[in-house]
């Protein structure tokens, strides 16, 4: 079966990057969106960069459309806007399918190695629950991303070790990576 370094993404410039070129480092990736309530997690995640960046941690940024279109403009304009909003510093990858018939392969690996768990407790998680439920009342039973800013943390020997749906509380999430750094 493949591993995750079999895999690559495509960058903005249409150049794939290989996720064997981050063997070794631990990998956040996570599909964002740059119109969401949950949008603000760049500010986290860049700080998170900031953070544990020279000591081996890499952050894949896959904008993605497919949830309410809250992705809407160019690789370019997605980039600007973090940028200029939240400084980020880690890349940013093409805009592209995280789930369906044309989602990036690494997705379905992704899934297949860390399934959907729920959204936890909270007034989110419940808000969460009833939305995707309207759509699919079986949303609960595959694997799909239901979301943006769905988070997947990959140690340093490629193992997708945890999956964070985008309620999770972010100070968990550095958690996880600082406990693999």
């Amino acid at each position: 079966m493949a591993g995750i370094y079999d895999y690559s993404v495509p960058a903005v410039d249409g150049s794939e990057v290989k996720l064997s070129d981050y063997q070794g480092k631990v990998m956040l990736i996570v599909n964002t969106a740059t119109g969401c309530g949950f949008t603000p997690h760049y500010k986290p995640l860049e700080e998170m960069y900031e953070k544990y960046h020279d000591k081996g941690l890499e952050i894949i940024d896959i904008p993605c459309n497919q949830f309410a279109g809250q992705t809407p403009g160019t690789d370019e304009e997605i980039h600007e806007f973090c940028t200029l909003k939240y400084n980020t510093q880690f890349p940013q990858m093409k805009k592209s399918d995280i789930n369906g018939e044309n989602a990036l392969p690494v997705y379905g690996y992704l899934k297949s190695q860390k399934g959907f768990e729920g959204f936890g407790k909270g007034p989110t998680a419940l808000m969460m629950s009833a939305m995707l439920k309207k759509n699919d009342k079986n949303y609960k039973e595959n694997p799909d991303i239901k979301w943006n800013f769905t988070k997947f943390v990959v140690d340093r020997e490629g193992n997708v070790v945890a999956r964070f749906e985008p309620t999770a509380d972010m100070k968990k999430v550095e958690e996880c990576v600082a406990s693999l750094i």
